[in-house]
């Protein structure tokens, strides 16, 4: 008796999906790394309860879509000034310690925090300086947690899937985050979420005085040597300059829809803290599946073409979110919005770490977190000043037609970007996916 071709070839398929199932957490194999995911996981997700609890804090106290803007612009323009010089004393120390100490200044800030809105005497000048507080802390986090990761795993091979599931972890945690704080908000308050995010903290700090690592110094120049050599290093290289250009422009031009999410849900949608978790865990739930999805990929070969697909994809939701004319097509639109976004993001971080050398990886990615963060906040600062002028809407009408139009430039010219990217790739003994055309890159 012979079986039909489709139920013979079942264990095939089966054997073909458990293969690239352990491809996908390959990463995970390296100890130093499994611990420091999972202790990130649980970091991350505070900072989330945080995020979301500030901004609605901010706004149910004053109404203003500027202080909302404010806060975000805090919150992130370090990177812009900051993170540069904290490249250069990346590139200069011993990252797990330094790691220590900001994730320890990170905890004792939200402490401080949840204790003054405890106390019920929290008032606008403790929520800006909050949010600058996280701001200058993070722009040295967010680039020693790009840094550190080439030191958790032993195969360079695994440092791509490692920067995926990064993406993976910290979106995960952005899916989850704003729901949670949403119902936290309802049932307790502010100062809980930010209890919650300081002890949130001691999981990972707990992960890096436990692990062994150390990271000798990459750079001895002075700082106007070494920020000198970084950035002619950037302005040399055509694919790493037009990367942080591209970031830069989504950042900008994108991710300005978070600090403008409690007015949206008060003013045009008429709701509280609830739907404003539904919303940007729409969001998450995009980028989940676009940080799954890069976790999925066998090889970083192609995701010069996924960026550019996706920074128009984010471009489009992000009009069509400002237009819909309820909370449920919003909801669908932010979670299409979430993806291009994390898209673009992840995919250009993934290359960047993949094609940097050792030496100059601090100051590199710290430009990155500039050009992503910083561009954020210099977004989020103008499109609150312009709603509060235009409205909400227009102002994400405005802001996502402009993006469209700078999603079809960099199309135009991705096999300019790709050419200069091929014979790096080729250095480094990068082969084509097999399942693609042989001009990917």
């Amino acid at each position: 008796m012979r079986f039909p071709r489709a139920l013979t070839g079942w264990p095939a398929i089966r054997s073909s999906f458990a293969q690239q199932w352990a491809r996908s957490w390959r990463a995970l194999r390296h100890r130093s790394y499994r611990l420091y995911f999972a202790g990130q996981s649980v970091s991350i997700l505070g900072s989330w309860l945080q995020q979301v609890a500030l901004g609605w804090l901010a706004y149910r106290t004053t109404g203003s879509a500027t202080l909302l803007g404010s806060v975000a612009f805090l919150s992130q323009i370090p990177q812009l000034f900051v993170a540069p010089l904290a490249g250069i004393i990346i590139d200069r120390s011993d990252i797990r310690r330094l790691m220590l100490a900001v994730q320890s200044g990170m905890a004792i800030q939200a402490l401080l925090l949840a204790l003054v809105t405890w106390q019920g005497g929290v008032e606008t000048w403790h929520i800006l300086f909050a949010a600058a507080v996280f701001g200058v802390l993070n722009s040295f986090d967010v680039p020693l947690r790009h840094a550190y990761t080439s030191q958790l795993v032993a195969d360079r091979g695994d440092l791509p899937n490692a920067v995926a599931l990064n993406s993976l972890f910290f979106n995960t945690a952005r899916f989850v985050g704003p729901p949670l704080a949403g119902a936290v908000l309802t049932l307790a308050s502010e100062a809980v979420c930010f209890a919650l995010n300081g002890l949130s903290f001691l999981a990972i700090i707990g992960v890096l005085a436990g692990l062994k690592t150390r990271s000798p110094a990459h750079c001895s120049a002075g700082f106007r040597a070494a920020m000198a050599e970084g950035g002619s290093y950037i302005r040399r290289n055509f694919a790493v300059r037009r990367l942080l250009l591209q970031v830069a422009l989504l950042n900008f031009l994108a991710a300005n829809y978070v600090p403008l999410m409690p007015a949206f849900v008060r003013d045009v949608f008429r709701g509280g803290p609830e739907m404003l978790g539904i919303l940007l865990g729409s969001a998450g739930a995009g980028a989940l599946l676009a940080a799954l999805a890069l976790v999925a990929r066998p090889t970083v070969r192609g995701l010069s073409g996924s960026i550019a697909s996706g920074n128009l994809l984010t471009g489009c939701a992000l009009l069509a979110f400002a237009i819909a004319p309820d909370a449920w097509l919003a909801c669908a639109m932010l979670f299409l919005l979430g993806f291009g976004l994390i898209n673009g993001n992840a995919s250009s971080n993934t290359i960047l770490q993949t094609i940097l050398p050792e030496r100059l990886r601090g100051r590199v990615l710290a430009v990155y977190a500039a050009a992503n963060l910083g561009a954020a906040a210099l977004g989020g600062l103008c499109s609150g000043a312009l709603a509060d002028l235009a409205g909400p809407r227009n102002t994400l009408v405005f802001l996502g037609g402009m993006l469209i139009m700078t999603s079809f430039y960099f199309r135009l010219r991705l096999e300019e970007f790709r050419m200069h990217l091929r014979p790096i790739y080729a250095q480094l003994g990068i082969s084509r996916p097999e399942s693609k055309e042989g001009g990917s890159s």
